[in-house]
């Protein structure tokens, strides 16, 4: 059994995990950002090798001792074991994805722009065979290796101390069998409202109703392309700045924000977030498309880059950088949210038919809460496995009964979330529809025109990742944290139709 590490020993392994996350973000910002083509994360592992061992690891579980701040180091020993394992693997998948292509009806598409070309291809054929291509080089270039990480993951979980994946993060204080519940729980509640709602939608975005809706016209029904007048993407920055300034934040003045706005063939087309150095470098990086998809993404990402700008200086790394990420997740959809808000689109865009803009984006949001739902009983089910290929049928089984649409199969492996973070989504679904709750009950339907509203979301940012997000939801508003409020957000922006 191993010994209890001095504090002194715990403090030098809290600052080390500072280092390595930032390099780990800032390599993962350099990568997507299309400023480097390889993705090397073997290098920073070897540079803060002792966080990624198995002694260390099991000497941070053995000092736990209730400490917040010390399970959650040993979270992240774990997490790092677990990845250097399998960091050769991460790399080639990444290097992959930006460097792999294919060539449909005599056109060359790269792979990371399979699926914004399935989202922008009218014609269903095309988009069919442009879905097989993507199938067949996910089955051919990156299950392998997807497969070869997942077994490795499995044994030397083992060594850890945990029965298994699951079992491990059970320990880290994830509530996984009571999520597990309330996802059964809203997939029962909700069965009839998707049925309804969904055939509807479908049949609105693309003409099909959804006995007849394939996986390859998902994407082009979220692309809301009659949608698109609406959300040009030039005015996409723009509505952002003001929508912070009417909270009173300065989008151009925060000095510790960056802006990557630079147009690189191989940048990654969805906005993302770095949080490099939290709260003194966050980069946000964009690549402005348009319509209604790429304005979500990019808000949504904005929540996170103001999460972390505001945090506190003065927290640990612990309470900085780890943590529990549905609190970050629930901020960012919390911005994401506004664009379906029917509210906000007249106050921003002068937008027509809100109302029912509003409906088809509860509609989206039901179809991805529910497939996360999914996806979180498949994942607590994979973890377990003895042969995990096995569990490709229990893929497309679970994801159509919650979606009615099938899967790829091929995706059963890519599909898994690291560190249970389908889990962290979900909680953050459910912090984000109280927190709307309460702040439209406390500021009004408008409450993001409100200053006083800016200023509660600043403070509660500052505190970074140290609350749990049932401690923030219950510190704001006395509330218990429960999916089944997505459930109700979604039903009251359908009935207003």
């Amino acid at each position: 059994m191993a010994e209890p590490l001095q504090q002194g020993e715990i403090d030098a392994l809290s600052a080390d995990a500072d280092r390595f996350l930032a390099e780990l973000d800032e390599e993962a910002y350099l990568h997507f950002a299309g400023l480097k083509e390889t993705y090397d994360l073997g290098p920073i592992y070897e540079r803060h090798e002792r966080l990624t061992e198995l002694d260390t690891a099991l000497a941070l579980g053995a000092s736990v001792e209730g400490d917040r701040r010390r399970r959650e180091l040993w979270k992240f020993a774990c997490e790092g074991y677990l990845g250097n394992f399998v960091s050769e693997e991460a790399e080639r998948v990444a290097e992959l994805e930006a460097t792999l292509t294919t060539t449909v009806d005599g056109e060359e598409i790269p792979f990371r722009m399979l699926r914004p070309r399935l989202m922008n291809e009218e014609d269903r054929d095309v988009r069919e065979r442009i879905e097989a291509a993507r199938g067949d080089l996910t089955e051919e270039h990156l299950n392998s290796l997807e497969l070869q990480a997942a077994e490795v993951v499995q044994r030397e979980t083992r060594r850890l101390g945990a029965a298994d994946y699951a079992d491990l993060y059970r320990s880290f204080g994830f509530p996984l069998d009571d999520l597990a519940d309330q996802c059964r729980g809203l997939l029962a509640d909700t069965e009839g409202l998707w049925e309804e709602a969904g055939d509807r939608f479908f049949r609105s975005r693309v003409g099909l109703g959804l006995d007849e809706i394939a996986r390859w016209d998902v994407g082009r029904a979220w692309r809301g392309a009659e949608w698109d007048d609406a959300f040009p993407p030039d005015r996409m920055l723009p509505a952002l700045e003001v929508t912070l300034a009417d909270l009173g934040i300065d989008l151009y003045g925060q000095q510790n924000v960056e802006l990557d706005l630079d147009e690189r063939p191989s940048k990654d087309p969805r906005a993302f977030c770095s949080p490099i150095e939290v709260p003194e470098r966050i980069v946000l990086v964009m690549k402005p498309q348009g319509g209604p998809a790429d304005w979500r993404t990019l808000f949504h990402e904005a929540g996170h880059t103001e999460h972390f700008a505001h945090t506190s200086a003065s927290l640990s790394p612990e309470e900085r950088r780890l943590g529990d990420n549905a609190v970050t997740e629930g901020w960012a959809m919390l911005l994401e949210h506004l664009t379906i808000d029917p509210v906000w689109l007249e106050r921003r865009l002068d937008f027509s038919r809100p109302y029912e803009f509003a409906a088809e984006g509860a509609t989206e949001l039901l179809w991805v809460v529910r497939r996360y739902c999914a996806k979180l009983l498949y994942e607590l089910e994979f973890h377990t496995a003895e042969d995990i290929t096995a569990l490709r049928p229990r893929y497309v089984e679970l994801l159509t009964e919650a979606t009615k649409v099938e899967p790829a199969p091929a995706d059963y492996l890519g599909d898994i979330d690291d560190a249970f973070y389908a889990s962290q989504y979900l909680r953050a679904w459910a912090l984000e529809a109280q927190l709307r709750a309460y702040l439209r009950e406390r500021f009004g339907n408008a409450w993001f025109t409100r200053r006083e509203a800016g200023s509660l979301l600043r403070e509660l940012w500052a505190e970074g990742q140290k609350p749990t997000a049932d401690e923030l939801l219950y510190e704001v508003s006395g509330e218990k944290l429960e999916l089944a409020a997505v459930g109700d957000r979604i039903r009251e922006s359908l009935a207003a139709v």
